[in-house]
């Protein structure tokens, strides 16, 4: 039931598969007797200095994973240096998130029916110390997961979604098929519009990125509405199934954006190459999901260390072998997509 939970994607799974395929249309134009003998990874977000742009994206209830959970990872990403988002639905608190010691964090927010439940929760991650909202916009109801459906999916009667423990929102009931489904959509706002961006921005000072933007009419909209940056995503392909590949969206985002925001991309990274090819198409950074709750499964806080170890280690290989030594140099011109026009080098005059 939890693996299935983690793994799977919405109905025919093809998103889930894209997200990934489309990764491997995209291919390199790498340049060379270039002096890469000192790489330099590190990036600002948001005004925080991070080692590398691969970042860790919220996935919930992570202590089905592993008996840490949530704090395995937060001291994982600490001791990597980069951004770790803890979900709305963690199976630890953003308190006890915070206890772990120091780091850069995320909180990654769903809008309740109850308000006072929203205003409540982005309270407490600023004063746990919380640095940005990462606002989840493409859920207004869960996802068809036929997997979750067949398995009547919930959460184990051990674990409780911490965050809500104390508004009696913390458990999930047992239904004939998706006890998240259910729990969803008695509990999740469907009325969520453009105007609650800015009604959020009334109650925090934290920044608010927008995850879940795949159009260059709804990057406009995003940042019409005072979003400080955007995630584009397609919910790990849990949510509509035929949307297009997260990577597959981003350069539409990032044209639409034109530099006023940072761009993020978060679905189907599983190697360095992919955050290489992410950038050259103008991603600021990067968001890892289920590498992360597998990582944490396999090997608790030493498994996450390692899996962003090896993202790194790659995504470093692949600069040095691209010919670019920091992050500004990762151009458009470093790889080729399906789409480009067929480049035609005109033979010099001798």
């Amino acid at each position: 039931m939890i693996f299935d939970y983690y793994a799977s994607g919405a109905e025919d799974q093809w998103t889930l598969k894209e997200n990934r395929n489309a990764f491997s249309r995209i291919l390199f134009r790498p340049r060379i007797l270039i002096d890469v003998s000192k790489i330099d990874m590190t990036t600002t977000i948001l005004g925080f200095k991070i080692s590398m742009p691969i970042m860790i994206a919220p996935t919930a209830m992570q202590k089905m994973a592993h008996p840490e959970g949530e704090y395995a990872t937060a001291r994982a990403a600490s001791a990597a240096n980069t951004i770790m988002t803890l979900s709305s639905w963690a199976t630890s608190s953003v308190e006890e998130v915070a206890s772990t010691g120091p780091g850069i964090r995320f909180f990654q927010l769903y809008v309740y029916k109850d308000r006072k439940v929203v205003e409540q929760l982005v309270r407490r991650a600023e004063r746990a110390g919380f640095k940005a909202i990462a606002l989840t916009v493409d859920t207004p109801i869960l996802g068809r997961r036929e997997a979750d459906i067949k398995n009547r999916f919930t959460l184990p009667p051990f674990l409780t979604l911490k965050n809500f423990e104390g508004l009696d929102l913390g458990q999930m009931e047992k239904t004939s098929d998706s006890g998240l489904s259910s729990y969803v959509a008695g509990q999740i706002d469907r009325t969520l519009s453009w105007k609650d961006v800015q009604w959020l921005q009334t109650i925090t000072k934290m920044p608010i990125l927008v995850k879940g933007v795949v159009t260059a009419e709804d990057t406009r909209l995003a940042i019409q509405a005072g979003a400080a940056g955007i995630i584009v995503s397609n919910h790990g392909a849990r949510q509509l199934d035929y949307a297009p590949a997260t990577i597959s969206c981003l350069e539409e985002v990032v044209k639409a954006a034109q530099g006023r925001v940072p761009v993020f991309l978060d679905g189907g990274v599983r190697r360095g190459t992919d955050v290489f090819k992410a950038l050259a198409l103008g991603a600021s950074g990067i968001f890892i999901g289920r590498p992360v709750v597998f990582s944490l499964a396999a090997e608790g806080e030493a498994g996450v260390r390692k899996v962003l170890q090896m993202l790194r280690d790659e995504f470093e290989l692949t600069m040095a072998l691209s010919g670019c030594r920091s992050l500004k140099e990762i151009t458009r011109s470093h790889i080729v997509t399906e789409y480009d026009q067929p480049r035609i080098a005109v033979a010099p005059r001798l």
